[in-house]
């Protein structure tokens, strides 16, 4: 049926019957999983509503125990109204669950239950009423152990055997589902057991056809991919030779750049440092200026102390002439005193008062003779310190006219700096337009390589791109023949 056909027809009919067989078996997949979907929901339902509600109504049932016993042991209206609210809700749960209950046997043991709560109740109102009338509790306690014990028993196993009766329901809906579920895997697998078969088949009949068809075409796509990939690893080796070389002559353009920036860099501060060297020198020279007029007037000062020092040596010289003469006076002095003293005492009673005085003026002339001693003594001192600041400011002099002819020299070579400096600030300011013209020019360069560059690798990249192309182009012809099992290559 398949011989005249191309191999599009074969192909479009190939995946038709697949298509068929994988429709129906999804089909019957989706039913027997809404059936097993469907148990289980039920399984679910009866252990989430049933067997919730019955150990629900246990709890209920066990609560309202505990209250009861509250409301003996204590009598408060708390506790009865919290029993009449547990038997309230008790009885609304029974009521949900006989209507959710479909077993028959748990119906009856509801209805038993039922019963045995209206007795329970109807014990509980009898000792509940005795204990709001007497509060004698172990009596009381008596009486609930004869009468309601009993029945709380009963409802309590009764509450016991409908709960194993909805866990038996619960574990017998769990095993049907679990049974339609088997049966539903084991059409599926027969399903998919017939599609797989008949998937091969198509697959063995277009894989042969598919082999003598494609054989040819991929057969030129590979000599065409082998000539594209050499002609492509021809193309990257010369645009990576064309980038390496692009490379390095934008490194030593970059280098060149960053010294010509350090040499501008470098001009610029000798051009600052000769201007400010420049007004340094200018400076230096008026204070040189200013320091020969001072060593000028220092010169005037010496020799006006050399002229205060003669005068104060011939001031020295004439107070040692009155010293002197203050001296003989004192002797002559003490002369008279010791002979008015010789004369007051040959002068008898009326000598003695004249003797005092000529005593005391005895000692006024020792005391001056003493004083013109030390005076004399201080001249030679001053005498001795006047020559010695003499011969100082001579030597001072001499040194301040040294001084002065040093200074005239350090004012002549200031000057010869400056105009040595001003020379070197128009050499380096012609250096540093020099350099930034010539930084200008290597940036322009540097741009101009740095796009060369840009445009080599980018035709690199594009020439590995092509040469991967190729490469994984005739990579994929090979998997295609092996894929087609031409087994050539």
């Amino acid at each position: 049926m398949m011989a005249g056909r191309t191999f599009g027809g074969k192909l479009a009919v190939g995946v038709g019957v697949t298509v068929v067989f994988t429709l129906l078996t999804i089909i019957t997949s989706v039913v027997g999983l809404v059936v097993v979907v469907n148990a289980k929901d039920a399984a679910i339902a009866s252990a989430t509503t049933d067997l919730a509600g019955a150990v629900e109504l246990g709890r209920t049932m066990e609560a309202r125990i505990a209250d009861y016993r509250s409301y003996l042991l204590d009598g408060s209206p708390d506790s009865a109204r919290l029993t009449e609210d547990d038997h309230t809700r008790f009885r609304a749960q029974l009521d949900t669950l006989q209507r959710n209950i479909t077993d028959p046997e748990a119906r009856q043991v509801l209805t038993q239950i039922s019963g045995f709560d209206d007795a329970h109740v109807a014990a509980i109102t009898k000792v509940m009423a005795l204990r709001a009338e007497n509060s004698n509790v172990p009596e009381i306690t008596e009486i609930n152990t004869a009468q309601v014990a009993p029945i709380r028993k009963q409802l309590q196993n009764a509450l016991g055997q409908l709960i194993g009766l909805v866990q038996a329901n619960v574990t017998a809906d769990q095993e049907a589902a679990s049974s339609r579920a088997s049966q539903a895997i084991v059409v599926i697998i027969g399903l998919g057991v017939l599609t797989t078969c008949s998937a091969a088949a198509v697959a063995w009949r277009l894989s042969r056809d598919l082999r003598r068809e494609v054989g040819a075409a991929v057969g030129h796509i590979q000599s065409s991919s082998a000539q594209l990939e050499a002609a492509a690893a021809q193309q990257v080796n010369g645009g990576r030779d064309q980038a390496s070389a692009m490379s390095e002559i934008t490194t030593t353009i970059s280098e060149l750049l960053i010294t010509s920036r350090q040499i501008s860099e470098a001009a610029q501060r000798v051009s600052r440092i000769a201007e400010e060297t420049e007004t340094a020198a200018r400076s230096g020279d008026s204070t040189i200026d200013q320091t020969r007029a001072s060593i000028t007037a220092i010169r005037s000062q010496v020799d006006q102390i050399v002229q205060h020092m003669l005068a104060l040596g011939e001031k020295s010289q004439q107070i040692g002439l009155v010293v002197d003469l203050v001296s003989e006076l004192a002797e002559q002095t003490n002369i008279l005193a010791i002979n008015a003293t010789i004369e007051a005492s040959g002068a008898g009673e009326w000598g003695r008062r004249f003797a005092v005085v000529a005593e005391e003026i005895r000692k006024l002339a020792d005391r001056t003779a003493a004083s013109a001693k030390e005076i004399r003594a201080l001249i030679e001192d001053v005498r001795g310190a006047v020559n010695t600041t003499v011969m100082a400011t001579e030597i001072g002099a001499k040194a301040v006219d040294a001084g002065s002819r040093q200074f005239d020299a350090a004012t002549n070579s200031f000057r010869e700096i400056a105009q040595l400096v001003s020379t070197t600030n128009d050499a380096t300011r012609e250096i540093e337009l020099s350099t930034k013209q010539q930084t200008t020019a290597v940036e322009q360069v540097n741009v101009a390589v740095s796009d060369t560059a840009r445009v080599s690798r980018e035709t690199e990249a594009s020439a590995v791109q092509t040469k991967q192309t190729a490469a994984h182009l005739s990579s994929l012809s090979g998997d295609l023949l092996e894929l087609v099992g031409t087994g050539r290559h």
